[in-house]
């Protein structure tokens, strides 16, 4: 498909976060692909969605911890959509454990997606990007700002996460490439709202200057922004969306 239209590429979108951010890209003007890995059918509802709001998208399953399958995701969005201009690197996993549980399996889980998996899809898709340059947004978290007790691991990643933004920013650039990140607080997806207990989320309230947790729908002005022109001259920025939390 050859088209004018911009495209963007959605990792972990299946639901949350990532699924907002892909109706919100589709409602305002982009084709989207719904990358997923093991939701396929909250997936499609995702498309479905989006189609029945007079959008485009499409869904591809991909693993983007393999390399191939990331170099695979990007080669689909450019073959299906006939270009891409937008990658936004939401897939992550966000598990919380005291010092004494913390094993290799658990440190690997986090770095494999995190950090790898989001530096295979933004390597790709640098390639994939043409000549009016690109805009890559990582979805990082303030944990990575501030890390909470029993969050060393994900706060970890997400510091790093923070640190490849900065870095592709710089190393980018003068390629027209745009690398931002979005540092959300405690958002209440589907996932939080059934798994975080009342007590925790009563606490995140409380130190929130805002007075209330975000939604998934708190979180997309701020990548919006960051994909439009109104943003053409800002790379290399960690956003905290938090209501001042920290």
């Amino acid at each position: 498909m050859e088209t004018s239209m911009k495209t963007a590429i959605v990792t972990g979108a299946s639901s949350g976060i990532g699924a907002a951010i892909a109706k919100y890209l589709a409602a305002t003007g982009f084709l989207v692909v719904v990358n997923y890995n093991i939701h396929a059918e909250e997936a499609a509802a995702v498309c479905a969605e989006i189609g029945a709001s007079g959008g485009i998208a499409v869904c591809y399953q991909a693993d983007i911890v393999s390399e191939p399958a990331a170099k695979a995701l990007v080669d689909f969005a450019k073959a299906q959509l006939g270009r891409l201009d937008v990658l936004v690197n939401n897939a992550g996993i966000a598990i919380g454990r005291p010092l004494a549980e913390i094993d290799a399996a658990h440190i690997a889980s986090h770095v494999s997606i995190n950090i790898a998996g989001l530096l295979f899809a933004s390597k790709h898709a640098a390639f994939a990007f043409g000549d009016d340059g690109g805009c890559i947004i990582n979805i990082s978290s303030v944990n990575g700002i501030s890390p909470v007790p029993g969050g060393a691991v994900y706060s970890a990643t997400k510091a790093a996460v923070n640190a490849i933004t900065v870095s592709l920013a710089r190393e980018l650039g003068e390629r027209k490439i745009r690398v931002n990140a979005v540092a959300p607080g405690l958002t209440m997806t589907e996932r939080y709202e059934r798994e975080v207990p009342n007590q925790d989320k009563n606490h995140v309230i409380g130190k929130t200057p805002l007075g209330r947790l975000g939604s998934p729908h708190d979180i997309v002005g701020a990548v919006g922004f960051l994909t439009s022109d109104a943003a053409a001259w800002v790379t290399g920025q960690v956003i905290a969306v938090s209501g001042g939390a920290t």
